[in-house]
């Protein structure tokens, strides 16, 4: 079993930034790989990056390129999301996720996630 629990959302104005921390507990050592996933109001869950764990290759998508960047700190136990230049369409609940094995952009893939933490992009 894996825990994880977001912490570091808030409101914060358009071009401001946020570091978002993800702890995590129990068997690190199944764990593929880490990723973060944001859900806005009446929208599906989107793949916003991922971090393999032992090798910390990393991704992001698209939408978050250049503003975004996903890192941790094994030593902690924590996944980070830097987030940068933040816009109103930002504003989500970000979700982290841990994967044993599977596609690392697919959320049904992930095996274990934490509860959210609110991100409020104001304009």
């Amino acid at each position: 079993q894996v825990q994880l629990v977001e912490s570091g959302g808030g409101l914060v104005q358009a071009g401001g930034s946020l570091r978002l921390s993800c702890s995590v507990s129990g068997r690190t050592d199944s764990m593929y790989s880490m990723g973060w996933f944001r859900q806005a109001p009446g929208k599906e869950r989107e793949w916003t990056a991922t971090i393999t764990w032992n090798f910390g290759s990393d991704y992001v998508a698209d939408s978050v390129k250049g503003r975004f960047t996903v890192s941790r700190d094994r030593a902690k136990n924590t996944m980070y999301l830097q987030m940068n230049n933040l816009k109103p369409e930002d504003t989500a609940v970000y979700y982290c996720a841990a994967l044993i094995s599977g596609n690392w952009y697919v959320a049904s893939d992930y095996d274990y996630w934490g509860r959210g933490t609110r991100v409020t992009v104001s304009s």
